[in-house]
């Protein structure tokens, strides 16, 4: 099981997510979300051993001088999380960045979008909330293609880890599930090595 945790501090987390072995390591760009991280945090990112972890600029139609001055000096992969067209994966793609491409599915006609996208190196199938935690639909979890390519976003946590692994996903992505209770955007340390010590058991 792959894991990626979205809406980290730069200097709060990031090291913790490293020394436990988190895949991929998410950081939110949007002025509109309470986790949004400052453009002079991001410098200590330089500073890490990101040993086996992927360090990914979460993004919202991002421009091409954000994706130049930030994305390509910090980042290995960037998500876009807006209403990116084809050829506008495509020519991010062109500047030789790994791309997240997030697909949001209100009910199962929206699944097949993903096929649109076929320059992005992973698709992360996500509920129309955002950073709103809905729960993705237990019936439509089954119907997603499956694989390391393939990401799920929505509600998940350690609670029900070990029932959407067992529905066929591989990869999954949270934020808001391993927060501190009553505090958005503080990410609650015990759960997120709670979290990862659930998964690692699944594994054996």
């Amino acid at each position: 099981m792959l894991v990626k945790i979205c809406g980290l501090h730069p200097l709060r987390d990031a090291q913790l997510c490293i020394d436990i072995g988190v895949n991929f390591l998410g950081f939110v760009f949007y002025t509109k979300s309470p986790r949004n991280v400052s453009l002079q945090d991001i410098e200590i990112l330089k500073t890490y051993n990101r040993l086996k972890s992927k360090f990914v600029a979460v993004t919202v139609n991002p421009s091409n001088e954000f994706i130049e001055n930030i994305v390509q000096k910090h980042f290995d992969y960037i998500q876009l999380h807006g209403a990116e067209t084809k050829k506008r994966v495509e020519e991010i793609k062109s500047m030789g960045l790994k791309i997240i491409k997030a697909i949001k599915i209100r009910n199962e006609n929206d699944i097949g979008k993903y096929k649109e996208y076929e320059s992005a190196d992973i698709i992360l199938f996500d509920t129309p909330g955002m950073e709103k935690s809905i729960e993705f639909p237990q019936n439509l979890i089954s119907k997603l293609p499956k694989g390391d390519r393939f990401a799920l976003a929505g509600s998940i946590s350690q609670n029900n880890i070990e029932n959407i692994a067992k529905l066929g996903v591989r990869f999954c992505d949270l934020s808001s599930s391993l927060e501190l209770d009553n505090q958005i955007g503080y990410k609650d340390h015990q759960k997120i090595e709670k979290f990862i010590k659930k998964v690692n058991e699944l594994k054996n």
